[in-house]
């Protein structure tokens, strides 16, 4: 008898949490909210020029110091990156980015650097070209729209996710202002992020431009992890067609670094 009561009352129990499961199951069911589709296409503003030009502050920090730059830049679309730096009121050197490299001048140093992009993209495990460069400084996306590319969205942003190789892209589109305000770039294999936040929209030409911006790059070495963060603040821009100079020469008793 003690076994019958037993296995009644389990089996009741049974029923009793059936029960509430389905109860639950059909109100969780009734007042789940109707979430809109995912957009089909996302539309993302893109400032675009033949020249421009502007005035900026620039904030270079790494695992062992931090410097800050006044710089000039100039840009001719698609083609050449021009930086005149200054340190503290004083002609700090110069910097050209164009399709083949990168050149930094240093005249406190009486050195120079060159990098290749074939160089750099190994370090990343990435494609890094003259393109790349151009799209982060301008807040363009960093890679143009695909067919295959994943689209989503949330409350705020239009989500344009991208797959290149190993790594993942994510883009977040303001879904006002149709601005990119964040990237986000992962390596899968190796680890080696680098997230770029804009800020600070303001009308260039007929479109909108960060003023603000922050890159930051974790990249692991044979020994090390590094960490590079870049702070651009501009504090001029304007766009045109008037035609702007690159002057641009290495002294001879510089050293290449």
């Amino acid at each position: 008898m003690k076994l019958f009561l037993s296995q009644f009352f389990e089996w009741r129990i049974s029923i009793f949490l059936l029960f509430l499961q389905l109860i639950f199951a059909g109100c969780s069911h009734k007042i789940a909210p109707t979430l809109p589709p995912p957009p089909k296409s996302i539309d993302i503003q893109e400032i675009d020029f033949e020249y421009m030009h502007g005035k900026a502050r620039l904030v270079f920090r790494d695992n062992a110091k931090e410097r800050e730059v006044k710089a000039h830049i100039r840009i001719r679309k698609d083609s050449v990156i021009w930086m005149k730096l200054t340190v503290i009121g004083v002609q700090g050197g110069m910097a050209l980015i164009n399709k083949d490299s990168i050149t930094i001048v240093s005249n406190l140093e009486k050195e120079y650097y060159v990098f290749d992009y074939k160089e750099l993209s190994k370090r990343f495990n990435f494609k890094i070209n003259y393109d790349i460069i151009q799209a982060a400084l301008l807040g363009n996306p960093i890679i143009p729209k695909r067919e295959g590319d994943e689209i989503g969205d949330d409350s705020f942003f239009n989500k344009l996710i991208q797959a290149e190789g190993t790594v993942t892209i994510q883009n977040l589109i303001n879904k006002n202002t149709k601005k990119l305000e964040r990237v986000n770039l992962t390596e899968s294999t190796t680890g080696n992020a680098v997230k770029i936040n804009y800020g600070d929209f303001q009308p260039v030409g007929n479109k909108l431009f960060p003023y603000k911006g922050t890159i930051d790059v974790v990249y692991k070495t044979v020994s090390d992890i590094v960490y590079n963060t870049i702070i651009f603040e501009y504090t001029k821009a304007e766009v045109g067609t008037k035609e702007l100079r690159f002057p641009f020469n290495i002294p001879k008793r510089y050293d290449r670094r």
